[in-house]
């Protein structure tokens, strides 16, 4: 696995983890939904600043998206929208 194949490997899992959305953590880290797609689809070219925002918002030290992934695959989160509460 390559670099980039490697980070959005753990990007996804951590995500996956945390029960965290693409749309909640690209709106924690000040970054659109649609990059943070890209990055887990290994298109995206993140800088270490928004490596560094992503962590934060995930509560993980950098280096966690560095690592050699273990082979389990990240599950996935359900889709679509939460439903609206009713009042």
């Amino acid at each position: 696995m390559n670099g980039r194949s490697i980070l959005a490997w753990n990007l996804r899992r951590l995500r996956s983890e945390r029960g965290v959305s693409q749309e909640a953590l690209a709106a924690d880290s000040e970054v659109d939904r649609a990059y943070v797609s890209e990055i887990e689809r290994r298109r995206g070219n993140a800088t270490i600043d928004l490596l560094d925002r992503l962590a934060v918002v995930l509560e993980v030290p950098l280096i966690e998206f560095f690592r050699e992934p273990d082979g389990k695959k990240p599950k996935p989160l359900p889709v679509g929208r939460k439903p609206r509460a009713r009042r």
